[in-house]
């Protein structure tokens, strides 16, 4: 039986935030029983709400990474809601921010600053190029990180560069911004202390390039652009079957390879053939290996393909699209899916990746524009005339 508690329960974190790597990493922080309270601008709030009105009106983006959380406006260029914002932090464990380089600490929001009177209080500051170096100032969005880590330089084929089909820099600092506060916070208990985090786009995503980073070392060639297949492993890619389906395999070693050429392909002896007899070989002789494996694929349907790779026990998939990962029967079968409230309806939701057995994760709605700001202004003691004032002067 699962214990109601959940691991960051009683954590309260504030986020200046908005677009996808700041509230995809505090989602993630939501997940787990953290109170979060997102900082919107009065009117439009999160200009993420704007991007599209695919999801019953709602935009796509927004709704993946704003479970869970209040939104509290507040328009920081008045000093009224910068007070209330101070207030609120008095009461906070974490706050995320990943507003314009430098807009935070202006404010007087930045770790040195708060932990002045805030010793506490964990920072995470998620930006571009970080808080200092000359790129410091630099302006960045997702396609611009995934160009200048390198990433469209290995993504494609090799006559067009290509970016990810999703925001795949934001999601990296998303990812490195969640697991810092995680470790700000057991830091914490064991030094009473708080931290600054300084988490950038470019360096996350740098990480996630470590394998072609190395196979380039020493100025050796880099990885080619392969499309959807394997730059350096072959045969892994896509191939067409006869019914005009593909077939997503990859072959990882010579003993899948000598069963691949017996049962798969019907042609043993092209294991020992001396154009095919490793990998390196295999890679040299990509287009001729190609066209053996398409001519022998061509008479059979894509399951029938997928069928005789599953008994020669070689990795293989389909070709997927976003009606077929709806859905899919491995997440249906392993009950991934929850209703999630928003302001017009329920709509479907995956769980977090990772069963845990000792708790449930978090999976509230997803919040309209200020929808708590009222409710969180009484709790820091503001009486109505006072939240009057703050609608009247536009600071809410």
């Amino acid at each position: 039986m699962k214990h109601q508690t959940r691991p960051l329960d009683g954590i309260t974190v504030i986020s200046l935030e908005h677009a996808i790597a700041a509230p995809f990493c505090t989602r993630q922080l939501a997940d787990l029983g953290a109170r979060v309270i997102k900082v919107e601008r009065p009117g439009a709030g999160d200009f993420a709400r704007a991007y599209d009105q695919r999801v019953d009106g709602m935009a796509s983006h927004f709704v993946w990474v704003n479970r869970s959380k209040e939104s509290l406006t507040l328009d920081l260029k008045q000093p009224a809601a910068l007070a209330v914002l101070r207030q609120l932090l008095e009461t906070a464990d974490v706050l995320v921010q990943n507003l314009a380089p430098g807009a935070a600490a202006r404010m007087g929001l930045g770790f040195d600053e708060l932990s002045k009177t805030l010793p506490k209080l964990i920072v995470c500051d998620i930006s571009g190029y970080g808080d200092d170096g000359p790129y410091r100032d630099k302006k960045a969005y997702d396609l611009l990180i995934q160009s200048e880590a390198g990433f469209l330089s290995v993504t494609g084929t090799p006559e067009d560069p290509s970016k990810a089909g999703n925001s795949i820099a934001d999601i990296a600092a998303g990812m490195y911004a969640y697991s810092s506060v995680l470790a700000a916070l057991l830091q914490r208990g064991k030094t009473g202390k708080g931290s600054h985090i300084d988490v950038s786009m470019l360096e996350s995503l740098a990480e996630w390039m470590g394998y072609p980073m190395y196979y380039a070392y020493g100025d050796a060639t880099p990885p080619p652009r392969s499309a959807a297949s394997h730059a350096t492993i072959y045969p892994y890619g896509p191939f067409a079957a006869g019914d005009g389906g593909t077939v997503m395999l990859g072959l990882q070693n010579e003993r899948e390879w000598l069963v691949f050429c017996e049962v798969v392909l019907a042609q043993p002896a092209l294991a020992k053939d001396p154009r095919f007899d490793s990998n390196f070989r295999r890679n040299e002789h990509r287009e001729e290996l190609k066209a053996i494996i398409l001519a022998a694929f061509s008479s059979k349907t894509t399951e029938q393909v997928s069928s005789k790779l599953d008994e020669a026990q070689i990795a293989n998939a389909r070709m997927n699209d976003m009606a077929g990962l709806w859905a899919h029967p491995q997440l249906k079968a392993r009950d991934r899916w929850r209703d999630v409230a928003t302001p017009v309806g329920n709509i479907p939701a995956l769980l977090p990746p990772g069963r845990i057995s000792s708790f449930d994760y978090r999976m509230d709605a997803i919040p309209a524009v200020g929808q708590h700001t009222q409710a969180i202004l009484r709790e820091l003691g503001q009486d109505e005339a006072g939240i009057a004032a703050l609608q009247q002067a536009g600071a809410i």
